[in-house]
């Protein structure tokens, strides 16, 4: 059985992937900003292993986030789940000087990819919203746009999407791939999202840990287990590289 670890994964379609691993006999770690919703998601689901606590919005809590997840051990797969939507009406910034967005979407799995020790297989949250994204890393934080909470989050999981087949290209060894979950009822999506939440969650977690040879792939995008067509900017070697290196730029931390 697989040991996993699932960031943001408190509620929603976190949670559910653990449970649905946590139910095939894997090992799962879940992640929750602070300590009151970590003792929520050890009642939710008493069968994980450990609940890992930090806020992802600022690059020390990612760092530490990192450490907690590496004293446990190696993990087999690590699905980065965490996430925010496109609610914000203004353009919040971290500590950090990040747009908010920017900081949980894009660059908490950056940080927490470059940071954890490599597991074999990677699982990224993109959207299909991605292929409304801008690839363009000008202003990536909105410093001079006016702000648009829909573009900044389409970008984000354009980004998202990037970094997964970068991840692929870079590290060869391991297995990543980006996720369509659908528009599905979560706090994210809403309650009158339209998508199954199960099928949605399924797929994290047949790719993290499924020995079917259709799981058992990299550099895919996916959505109900089915590979699906991506923005040709993710593809790009270039754009992958100016992203990472963007993303080494704004948060200090160096992809290995």
């Amino acid at each position: 059985m697989a040991r996993i670890f699932i960031t943001g994964s408190s509620t929603g379609l976190g949670l559910l992937a653990g449970t649905t691993l946590a139910e095939q006999g894997h090992d799962v770690v879940l992640h929750a900003r602070n300590a009151e919703k970590a003792a929520a998601t050890r009642s939710a689901l008493p069968q994980c292993k450990d609940v890992v606590i930090g806020d992802v919005s600022t690059i020390d809590e990612m760092r530490k986030i990192a450490d907690q997840v590496n004293s446990l051990g190696r993990f087999d797969a690590v699905i980065h789940n965490v996430g925010i939507g496109n609610s914000e009406p203004d353009r919040a910034a971290t500590s950090d000087g990040l747009a908010h967005v920017f900081a949980v979407n894009v660059a908490a799995p950056y940080v927490l990819t470059a940071l954890i020790e490599r597991p074999d297989r990677l699982v990224y949250l993109s959207s299909s919203m991605h292929s409304g994204g801008n690839a363009d890393l000008d202003d990536a934080q909105w410093e001079v746009r006016q702000w648009d909470p829909s573009q900044a989050y389409c970008d984000s999981k354009l980004h998202d999407l990037i970094l997964a087949m970068a991840i692929a290209r870079h590290w060869p060894d391991v297995l990543a791939n980006a996720v369509d979950p659908g528009w599905v009822p979560t706090r994210m999506g809403g309650p009158g999202a339209p998508d199954d939440l199960a099928q949605g969650a399924f797929t994290q977690a047949w790719l993290a840990a499924s020995d079917d040879p259709a799981a058992r792939v990299s550099g895919r995008y996916f959505r109900h287990q089915r590979a699906m067509p991506m923005s040709p900017a993710a593809a790009s070697a270039d754009v992958q590289d100016r992203l990472l290196d963007y993303l080494q730029s704004v948060t200090g931390v160096t992809l290995a």
